[in-house]
């Protein structure tokens, strides 16, 4: 094994994390933007709510 071999392993081995942190990253992000919505869906069935309800429910 000479230098070359060991250089072009190095790189490999760089190239190989840089991909990985980015699909991580990427996976993340997916995670990140399914929670949100969420999070807005349950906040807006809430408003929703208490849009539709009824002043003589709501002082009983």
């Amino acid at each position: 094994m000479n230098v070359d071999d060991i250089v072009a392993a190095k790189i490999e081995a760089a190239r190989r994390q840089v991909a990985d942190r980015k699909r991580i990253r990427e996976e993340l992000a997916a995670a990140r933007k399914r929670g949100l919505a969420h999070r807005y869906r349950v906040k807006l069935a809430y408003l929703d709510q208490l849009n539709n309800a009824t002043p003589a429910a709501s002082a009983a």
